[in-house]
């Protein structure tokens, strides 16, 4: 199925598959067969379609089909349509003409200056793909390979960059079949955009390179035959705005943002619980002090904190003035909150961007040549979360050293043990537990040097200025992973606290929390391993099951309600 010099062997190895349902081949002609399938994935999945045309993708559209929770479908409009194919038609017509294209009739990059003659054109645009597969290190998750392809689908769709609806149409059917590139992490300076990560998108359309169909790890010639769908041959101008943008420092981008969400409020309900473990002044999250120094974040984070005592028994202070890990806990947890409102300001516009080059202008009949694919804005954020995250895992490994200390927690039992008296000494509860949060925050804290920082020349100092967008990515989404763990530890020794000084002294939304948490790993009395808890409890927060936390949609109105107009005084 592919050109001669095609890819169809796997290249690099590819562990841990798992079966997934398989397709008989079928005698419908190929293109009667796309549209079946197109048709009626959605409804056999049970899911709902999200239609992709020029109109703005949220956040959570992106999230919804990185999840594989939706459908996805180019929009059937004929006025959009005809838009698309006008496009497409005038890339062919004016490189045809001897208009010069910048990767159609010259070189790309610093190769710029050479002209490609016309017999060389289609067979550059499949070069331009195969000699960018130089990607290295861990794969991208399907979740995070979907978000790439929703976030490459949305930018594309707006119909400035020359494709023909026939490859954004594929790009949303192996959305919903989960036909996903196998994308390895490392190998894009941010600018010119994603290249080598984008050309694992634009490989899988050509039936080149390796995908995960549902999960099973396969090569992509064999999941179109599986599936009965011819690769595209991709034309000049397609295989470079397919490679040439920012989506996959986006997508990976969108999903820290929920992550850094939901650990927020994590945190948010630790610092509660915490505080009413260790006897603390819960003035301190009086709305007043928020109202008057009014960053949205901070008042919204303090919200979330009175919510969980409500229900609460008399509050027992052992102090006037707690210490900062519990007293200025909205302060910190505020300052994440407050970015990831930035944060979405930056993602809303990137994921609606027009970010290749060229950039096709039919209404004016013209080439725009410029540098939308630089991923400055995107690593931007990634480098200001990643800051603001760690230091998040910073305050919950200093609450877990107070709950871990008689002198600092009113009189809990050292390491939280909960065995009886006399056999209390043979057993060290939480102990380890406070050794690997700490390790995990000092990485967490080690990662966060700038990824902007680090820019430098490449390309035949043609790229000699680049983002680092998608190292600032990827570097926030291994910041989450260790702060996640340390906000599990916290919340497991948050729990253990509350059995140790009473549930009944907590609010009911603690209580729930609580509930389910024992639900699923049970009190600590005898001293055993912990690693096997943590790995459970995680695995339920990531899914977004945790009470009262999920995925940290209930921070959302507070912040709403935060961003209101200013108190006098």
């Amino acid at each position: 199925m592919n050109p001669p010099g095609g890819e169809n062997r796997p290249d690099r190895p590819i562990i841990g598959s798992r079966a997934g349902p398989r397709r008989g081949s079928s005698h419908v002609p190929p293109e009667i067969r796309f549209n079946m399938l197109s048709a009626d994935s959605s409804q056999r999945a049970g899911v709902s379609t999200l239609t992709i045309d020029a109109s703005p993708v949220s956040i959570e559209n992106v999230l919804t089909i990185a999840r594989g929770e939706a459908a996805v479908a180019l929009s059937d409009r004929p006025e959009y349509r005809d838009r698309l194919e006008r496009g497409a038609a005038f890339v062919q017509e004016s490189h045809r003409a001897g208009v010069d294209i910048y990767g159609v009739t010259t070189g790309v990059g610093a190769s710029v200056e050479n002209q490609i003659p016309t017999p060389l054109r289609d067979s550059m645009a499949r070069n331009l793909v195969r000699f960018h597969g130089i990607g290295t290190g861990a794969l991208l998750t399907d979740d995070e390979s979907a978000a790439v392809l929703a976030t490459r689908l949305a930018s594309l769709a707006q119909g400035r960059s020359g494709v023909r609806p026939i490859v954004l149409e594929r790009i949303a059917w192996m959305l919903t079949e989960r036909m996903l590139p196998l994308i390895p992490s490392e190998g894009s300076v941010g600018a010119s955009g994603d290249l080598t990560p984008l050309s694992y998108l634009a490989s899988a359309l050509m039936g080149e390179r390796e995908i995960s169909l549902r999960g099973e790890a396969m090569t992509a010639a064999e999941a179109h035959e599986r599936l009965g769908v011819p690769p595209i041959e991709l034309r000049p101008k397609e295989s470079l705005a397919l490679m040439n943008g920012t989506s996959a420092m986006t997508g990976l981008a969108v999903l820290a943002f929920e992550r850094a969400r939901a650990l927020a409020a994590l945190a948010s309900s630790i610092t509660s619980i915490a505080s009413v473990a260790v006897h603390g002044n819960p003035q301190h999250f009086d709305d007043r002090i928020f109202e008057w120094k009014a960053h949205p974040g901070s008042r919204a984070c303090a919200e979330l904190i009175r919510a969980h005592f409500e229900g609460a028994g008399p509050a027992k202070v052992a102090r006037l003035q707690d210490r900062y890990s519990i007293r200025c806990a909205p302060h910190v947890i505020g300052v994440l909150l407050d970015a990831l409102e930035f944060a979405r300001g930056v993602l809303d516009v990137e994921i609606n961007s027009v970010n290749d080059n060229p950039i096709v202008d039919l209404d004016a009949g013209d080439f725009l040549h410029g540098g939308n694919f630089y991923g400055g804005h995107i690593c931007f954020v990634m480098d200001g979360l990643k800051g603001a995250i760690a230091s998040v895992a910073d305050l919950l490994d200093r609450q877990l050293a107070l709950l871990c200390v008689p002198e600092t927690s009113d009189g809990l039992p050292a390491n939280l043990v909960a065995a009886a008296e006399e056999e209390g000494v043979a057993h060290h509860g939480f102990k380890a537990m406070q050794i690997t949060a700490s390790a995990l925050t000092a990485e967490a804290q080690k990662l966060t040097m700038p990824a902007s920082a680090f820019s430098r020349s490449t390309e035949s100092h043609n790229q000699d200025k680049v983002s680092m967008g998608t190292i600032a990515a990827r570097d926030c989404l291994r910041v989450l992973d260790l702060s996640e763990r340390v906000g599990g530890i916290g919340l497991l020794a948050a729990c253990q606290a509350m059995d140790l000084r009473g549930v009944s002294d907590f609010g009911d939304r603690s209580r729930t929390l609580h509930a389910f948490v024992r639900s699923e790993i049970p009190q600590v009395v005898d001293d055993r391993r912990q690693d096997v808890d943590l790995a459970r409890l995680l695995e339920r927060h990531h899914a977004g099951e945790l009470p009262g936390i999920e995925r940290g949609e209930v921070l959302e109105p507070l912040m709403r309600a935060a961003r209101g107009p200013r108190a006098d005084g």
